[in-house]
């Protein structure tokens, strides 16, 4: 079973999480919260591929994705 692999990064000048994936065409999502961005990737996920004809006609099987995040932050010395 193919496991779709999600990029989430951190937008800090907009204060949310971004997501898109090379294997999922049109994959394009924005929220709050990590959480929040992989819940909406569950909703989004299926329709896309059905779109894109990636989805066979079993709408039973599982879509296995992993989303991999990447923040910078900085520091001071206190």
């Amino acid at each position: 079973m193919h496991e779709y692999p999600i990029t989430a990064c951190w937008d800090e000048e907009a204060s949310v999480w971004t997501a898109s994936s090379e294997d999922v065409l049109g994959l394009c999502l924005e929220a709050e919260t990590l959480d929040g961005l992989i819940s909406e990737a569950r909703v989004l996920i299926p329709e896309l591929l059905a779109l894109n004809g990636q989805l066979s006609d079993d709408a039973a099987i599982p879509i296995p994705f992993r989303v991999t995040s990447e923040r910078t932050a900085t520091t001071r010395v206190q």
